[in-house]
């Protein structure tokens, strides 16, 4: 499966939506705001700190990547 998602620039992308500022952003998931930059610029990601990003955004980044279809494998 093929996975063309720019997890980075999404998380810019909310960030810029949510208006909050880097360094309240870099205090909420626990890095400094040098890591935040970088991860802009991520193509993945740990999933841990996605799901903690997710809840700081209010915005399930997961479900991009494992979308609840109601299918099952």
């Amino acid at each position: 499966m093929e996975n063309n998602i720019h997890i980075g620039s999404l998380i810019k992308e909310k960030l810029e939506e949510r208006q909050m500022s880097i360094s309240d952003f870099a205090d909420a998931i626990h890095c400094c705001r040098t890591n935040v930059y970088k991860l802009f610029q991520a193509e993945s990601i740990d999933v841990k700190r996605l799901a903690m990003i997710s809840k700081v955004l209010k915005y399930d980044f997961l479900s991009l990547y494992y979308p609840l279809n109601g299918t099952s494998k």
